[in-house]
């Protein structure tokens, strides 16, 4: 019986070259849709959490400056859809790095679940740097 190059006895391929690509393109590939949670809890921590006002009724005093009542009127179904994406994510994270590969596999794809936030912060970067 004929093995693959890198393959173990029984033709299987453990942690070689191929198991790290496949590895490594399974996380960055779901990282794509992964923009969209990152993207809200980015939209949170920069826009929300900043301002001085949490209510529509923080919006007549005269000593706030930093209350924008575009980002209240946003702020119910952004924290929804952050949670609903969220909690969709680290399911796929879950069962695509930890159920899915076998056991002797599954510290390699773990690992390459860090390479999740890539396609995030590449086009944070991007919008960052190219704003200015």
């Amino acid at each position: 019986m004929r093995t693959r190059a890198g393959a173990g006895e029984d033709g299987t391929i453990g942690t070689g070259r191929r198991a790290v690509l496949a590895a490594v393109s399974a996380n960055l590939a779901l990282g794509i849709p992964a923009v969209v949670p990152f993207g809200l809890a980015w939209w949170l921590v920069t826009e929300y959490l900043p301002m001085d006002c949490r209510s529509t009724a923080d919006l007549s005093d005269p000593g706030l400056r930093n209350c924008n009542h575009t980002t209240l009127d946003h702020a119910d179904i952004v924290l929804f859809l952050l949670v609903v994406t969220g909690v969709l994510l680290v399911g796929a994270v879950a069962v695509i790095d930890g159920v899915l590969p076998g056991r002797e596999r599954r510290g390699l794809w773990l690992r390459a679940a860090l390479l999740v936030p890539v396609p995030f912060a590449a086009l944070l970067a991007l919008t960052v740097h190219g704003g200015s």
